[in-house]
């Protein structure tokens, strides 16, 4: 049966049955109504996942029409409430057509309790699978769907985006090239409130500095030598969206004092012109650049860091991201061989123990590009090492036996643990969570020996 906590809607006008239905269904919560503004009011309110109707109600109990009208009303403003229908014993047409509105199912009266609860448990489970069904299909349609990973902090980090994404602050997205800086800004902009406007990028060290301060801020017809006509900066484009700053840890002094202002004042000044202009736009910049390190060097200023920083995230690299390499590399193995007309191509287990070695100093970028060029190049449809151009490792299978791996982590804990107690043995037992016999019995196990200790 259900539980307490799922709503059973019961839309009967007999009291005596509708009472002989709430003792027979009391393992759910019920709610009834007698009429059909009743039990509208009722759905309102109460949300019921299942719904049971008769359809002879008030004021003609004896038609139909009352009951189809609430069947239809209650689908157009519920569609996943499962409306089970009670009917007359000889009423299946009626019966068919109500399944055919979208009814769950139907039931003819008088019934046996216990079916019909089996039906409404049926019910309750459907309506819970699709609610779960729902819930992935919005999962996966979120735009941070597209970072692959299983790493617990890239998780995390993915969580700190969707947190976040919401608020009026700026963020700092800190990692090494090729870490996924934009794939994170362009989701943070795509689950926030501005994801209807525009989110523009720019990269601070991919423009000469004598051209940056026009590309930002603009600049007015014939503010300059070939200044031919009055021209938006990207902070300008960016009104109402998102402004993006890849490699902010680049941008020169100058521009730093003058970026400062605009995100203390919230206007802008275009090059060659004199009129002060609003701007309502977020600011997500990122860097592979230490900001704190360049900040003691002279060479970015504190207060434009505290600006910028307001929330921080730290983007860890691939080497550092357990198993992301390899499932990674899975997928643009499939999507470059789609792409490129190379049917079915796999990884051989010597390319994927030397993708787990690899230090990967460019990241997933890197990764990518040496995964394009495998599978473009390849002769057959195994990539091997040699393909990728890495260097062949042999794999020692043994370190990924569970058994071996768990021994190894407890006997590491067992000696931490008695160094730090001083091999006391009652004190070291009471930490590990084990009892002194187990302690010797493990000491015993991984050739500890046995020092004096209490």
């Amino acid at each position: 049966m259900p539980d307490k906590q799922r709503t059973l809607l019961i839309v009967e006008d007999d009291p005596a049955l509708q009472k002989q239905m709430r003792w027979a269904f009391d393992s759910c919560e019920t709610v009834v109504a007698d009429d059909r503004e009743t039990a509208i009011a009722q759905l309102r309110r109460h949300e019921p996942a299942v719904v049971t109707m008769d359809l002879g109600l008030p004021p003609a109990p004896d038609d139909v029409t009352e009951g189809f009208a609430l069947l239809r009303e209650m689908l157009a403003l519920a569609p996943d409430t499962k409306v089970i229908v009670l009917t007359g014993q000889h009423d299946r047409e009626n019966a068919v057509k109500a399944v055919g509105l979208g009814a769950y199912d139907f039931f003819a009266k008088p019934f046996e309790p216990e079916l019909l609860a089996l039906t409404i448990e049926r019910a309750f489970r459907m309506h819970d699978l699709q609610a779960e069904n729902a819930r992935l299909a919005a999962l996966s349609a979120s735009p941070l769907a597209g970072l692959l990973t299983r790493d617990p902090g890239m998780l995390k980090i993915c969580r700190t985006i969707e947190k976040v994404a919401a608020a009026s602050v700026t963020v700092a997205l800190l990692g090494e090239s090729g870490t996924g800086k934009e794939v994170l800004a362009r989701g943070l902009h795509a689950l926030s409130p501005r994801c209807g406007e525009r989110f523009v990028a720019i990269n601070c060290a991919a423009i000469p500095d004598t051209l940056l301060e026009s590309e930002l801020f603009g600049y007015e017809k014939g503010a300059f030598t070939g200044a031919v006509k009055q021209t938006l900066g990207k902070i300008e484009t960016a009104h109402k969206g998102t402004l993006f700053l890849d490699e902010i840890g680049d941008l020169p002094m100058p521009l730093q004092a003058k970026l400062l202002r605009f995100l203390q004042e919230r206007v802008i000044e275009r090059i060659g012109g004199r009129e002060e202009i609003p701007v309502d736009v977020r600011i997500v910049c990122a860097t592979h650049r230490d900001l704190k390190e360049q900040i003691r060097a002279g060479l970015f200023r504190e207060d434009l860091y505290y600006r910028l920083a307001e929330i921080v995230v730290d983007i860890p690299p691939l080497r550092d991201r357990e198993g992301d390499a390899a499932l990674l590399a899975h997928a643009f193995v499939q999507r470059f061989a789609r792409e490129n007309a190379r049917g079915s191509m796999t990884l051989t287990d010597d390319a994927l123990a030397a993708i787990e070695a690899h230090p990967w100093p460019g990241n997933v970028r890197e990764l990518e590009n040496c995964l394009k060029r495998a599978v473009i190049m390849a002769d057959g449809n195994r990539i091997t090492a040699d393909d990728l151009g890495l260097q062949s490792v042999e794999e020692d299978l043994e370190r990924l036996n569970l058994r071996q791996v768990r021994d190894e982590a407890e006997r590491k804990a067992v000696l931490r643990v008695l160094a730090r107690t001083n091999n006391n043995i009652a004190r070291a037992a009471e930490i590990l969570g084990v009892s002194r016999p187990s302690l010797y019995d493990l000491m015993n196990r991984f050739g500890l020996k046995k020092e004096n200790g209490s």
